[in-house]
């Protein structure tokens, strides 16, 4: 199923866009989307390390404006937002 993740912050220099549009398998879970990104991040940015670190500290948020674990479930076609620390931390 595609999942749309808007950026926010530091994770803007993610794309052109103000978002992101992956795959993930159904019944995919956070944890999944993370992994996801971090692929994209390793192609399109050839493992840039600071992104990357970028994604592993971020908190994720449901289209609730929930903040969501790496066990939460992501539904069809859901939009989820990442949330990169602050002031590096």
């Amino acid at each position: 199923m595609k999942i749309k993740v808007e950026l926010f912050g530091s994770s803007r220099d993610f794309s052109d866009k103000d978002h992101l549009e992956l795959e993930v398998e159904d019944k995919a879970l956070m944890k999944d989307l993370r992994n996801e990104i971090i692929k994209y991040l390793d192609k399109n940015f050839k493992g840039n390390i600071n992104f990357i670190k970028i994604v592993k500290s971020s908190v994720f948020c449901s289209e609730n404006n929930n903040i969501v674990s790496d066990n939460y479930k992501i539904t069809k076609n859901e939009k989820i937002a990442i949330i990169p620390p602050i002031g590096g931390g």
